[in-house]
């Protein structure tokens, strides 16, 4: 059974579609006690950093989330889903994040930009795989994900799973451990979203 994180944001019933599709049981849930009775976790996330950080700490979902990571089950973040996981965000001001993966979240630095580029960075982009991952398994090492951001993060330990492009290079994608994370939307990726889906189910 997998838990999809609910905290006032995201796209759950997107999320629930795509694991619907695969057959895969699931329940979208707030309630911190039942975070760790789950096999697998998803964090969907869209808007801010700071107030989707607010939002999980006045539900106790931010221990929760972090206790269900120390006990070594898989964990799926997607969008904010994967930046709430490091330690900060200069989103509105420095906001304090789970601090799961140790960096920081920044907005994209349009002055490294060698062509004038539209942000929020919004629409398809080829996500560039470093390396191998029960994630990836059936995917080609180069494939397009629909993105929705503004912000990207900057790891300071070794987690990168996969880098794209827009203006200049960023990290689309980590690996660590039992956590795996997303900056694009699989759930609006069509067929390679749900690869991704897949491959978490099977982990």
């Amino acid at each position: 059974m997998t838990g999809i994180i609910d905290y006032g944001a995201g796209n759950l019933q997107s999320v629930r579609n795509a694991l619907d599709f695969l057959g895969q049981k699931c329940e979208i849930i707030n309630d911190p006690n039942l975070v760790c009775k789950f096999d697998k976790i998803i964090l969907p996330g869209v808007g801010a950093f700071g107030d989707a950080m607010q939002k999980l700490r006045a539900n106790n979902l931010d221990e929760s989330i972090k206790e269900f990571i120390k006990s070594g089950k898989p964990f799926l973040g997607i969008c904010l889903g994967m930046q709430l996981l490091f330690e900060k965000s200069d989103e509105f001001g420095e906001n304090l994040g789970l601090g799961v993966i140790k960096g920081e979240v920044i907005r994209f630095d349009e002055n490294k930009f060698d062509k004038k580029l539209k942000i929020p960075h919004v629409g398809w982009n080829c996500v560039n795989f470093k390396k191998s991952s029960a994630i990836t398994k059936n995917l080609n090492s180069s494939i397009y994900f629909y993105f929705v951001h503004s912000y990207h993060v900057v790891p300071k330990e070794d987690c990168v799973l996969a880098t794209s492009e827009y203006g200049y290079e960023f990290v689309s994608a980590i690996c660590k451990d039992n956590v795996i994370a997303f900056q694009p939307h699989p759930e609006k990726s069509h067929k390679n979203g749900i690869l991704i889906f897949k491959n978490f189910m099977e982990m």
